[in-house]
């Protein structure tokens, strides 16, 4: 449902941060219960019914519209009317008109034209369902799309690239198995809620992602240090263990830091390092991506799936209250969101096709929540005297955009590895709220559809603290399978 509209910005700012110290307490009992006992145990066909679907894709990127991607704003337009001085705003519910696309029954937002033109090439999904996990913490959301579980839980659960590297291995035993393009760690708000999905959980470090926050510093992450020969590389691993030995990690913990530790050694002695400079791409091509970081970071996804990377994900980053974060400038920061995602975007899809790489490469795009109502930032409103005062009107043009969390319905896309082409699913109340009312489909449902396209059983389980651990909640995630051609 739509969040609670704050009381004022600073009784929001005290609750977030005291939401935020409860999330964290639970975060650190969750990664210490991760550690705890010995490695966890694939469990096998007859002990879980599970049986492995045909894969459609061996390679998985997924583009993260981080901060909540207003549906109205872009692929599920509404009823436009522009910005006008005294309009009350329940009149308005897209602040972009509808343009036509290469399918003819669907139409997106202006801004995104070039999106438009390739969605022949795959399917948008305007039904997808999130639960109301609270209005504050974007990070349990976050949390909730990338792992399938609701925090907390009494151990750290995997990311979805994270399942990927442990039950499908690297495509390439030199290129790390998960990569994670565009989110700094450090420095921007809620960093230790974003670490918290941002690894592999029980799986081991081995599994967590290549962090690369930067991707025209990418190709400085796997340069040898200066001076780094492989007498003394050889030397430092040696010594690495040594000291690993005197900690009091457990012996699970300590072959996964030392396979890291292979990993890294094995990428910055090969010549498939390259990949990851995308200074080497040709200017031409280099141009038509690079709109800003996010541009570059797609970029930089179709190189490291050509060189053999298995699952990338390229995030516009979440910083609270800037990017898709749309609590006040809605319309104008969507304006230049646009602009930053929509020639990238379709510039990967058509690449990935010119390669022949699309037919096995799963290409998703999704955001943990929808935006539905202009009305937060309306000058003296408040939580108490907003149900009883006059409707409100737009005043100033920061008004004018969506701003509000919505769960009802968001807009998923989806291109390549085996997903239908032209194909429009689900459907959305053309009136508030705009919930889905047509083929829903829950977070645990399309990691489903996901994990079955990459050929992962959907009730994939581990055994972790002597219980099944599933890919999917509970193992009971459903592919929608009218989605695949």
């Amino acid at each position: 449902m739509p969040a609670r509209l704050p009381e004022t910005p600073r009784t929001e700012a005290l609750r977030e941060q005291q939401a935020r110290r409860e999330f964290l307490q639970h975060l650190s009992a969750a990664s210490a219960a991760a550690w705890v006992g010995s490695a966890p145990r694939l469990l096998q066909a007859e002990e879980t019914s599970r049986e492995t679907p045909r894969a459609t894709a061996d390679a998985c990127i997924v583009l993260w519209m981080a901060g909540g991607m207003a549906a109205p704003e872009t692929f599920d337009p509404k009823r436009y009317h522009p910005f006008e001085i005294g309009t009350p705003v329940e009149k308005v519910m897209s602040t972009f008109r509808s343009i036509d696309t290469a399918v003819d029954n669907i139409k997106i937002c202006e801004g995104l034209e070039e999106i438009g033109q390739v969605l022949d090439r795959g399917t948008l999904i305007r039904s997808h369902v999130l639960p109301d996990l609270g209005s504050i913490l974007h990070s349990r959301h976050q949390y909730h799309w990338h792992t399938g579980y609701v925090p907390p839980q009494t151990v750290a659960a995997p990311h979805i690239g994270a399942w990927m590297s442990r039950v499908l291995g690297p495509r390439n035993p030199v290129i790390p198995a998960f990569i994670n393009i565009g989110q700094r760690l450090e420095g921007i708000g809620e960093n230790e809620e974003i670490k918290a999905f941002t690894q592999a959980g029980f799986f081991g470090s081995d599994h967590g992602p290549m962090n690369l926050p930067f991707p025209e510093e990418a190709a400085r992450a796997v340069k040898p240090p200066r001076g780094m020969d492989p007498q003394r590389f050889t030397q430092r691993e040696r010594l690495y263990k040594e000291l690993l030995k005197r900690t009091d990690a457990s012996e699970f913990r300590q072959e996964s830091l030392v396979r890291s530790l292979e990993n890294a050694h094995r990428l910055l002695s090969s010549r498939d390092r390259e990949a990851f400079d995308i200074s080497l791409e040709p200017k031409e091509s280099y141009d038509r991506y690079n709109t800003g970081r996010f541009g570059q970071g797609c970029l930089l996804a179709r190189r490291l799936v050509e060189a053999g990377a298995r699952y990338v994900e390229v995030t516009t980053e979440y910083i609270p209250f800037i990017h898709w974060d749309t609590h006040a400038n809605g319309h104008e920061t969507v304006d230049r969101l646009h602009h930053e995602i929509d020639r990238p975007i379709a510039t990967l899809i058509r690449d990935l096709e010119a390669r022949g790489l699309l037919d096995r490469t799963l290409v998703v795009l999704a955001s943990e929540f929808s935006r539905d109502m202009i009305i937060e930032g309306v000058p003296g409103s408040t939580a108490t005297d907003q149900a009883t005062a006059p409707t409100d009107v737009l005043r100033e043009p920061k008004h004018y955009g969506m701003h509000r969390h919505f769960t009802g319905a968001s807009c998923v896309l989806m291109f390549g590895g085996g997903i239908r082409r032209g194909l429009l699913y689900g459907e959305t109340a053309e009136e508030r709220p705009c919930i889905a009312i047509k083929n829903p489909i829950s977070v645990r449902d399309l990691h489903a559809t996901i994990y079955t396209a990459m050929g992962i059983n959907p009730s994939t389980a581990f055994e972790v603290e002597r219980r099944p651990f599933y890919a999917t909640e509970d193992g009971k995630g459903q592919p929608a399978l009218e989605l695949f051609a």
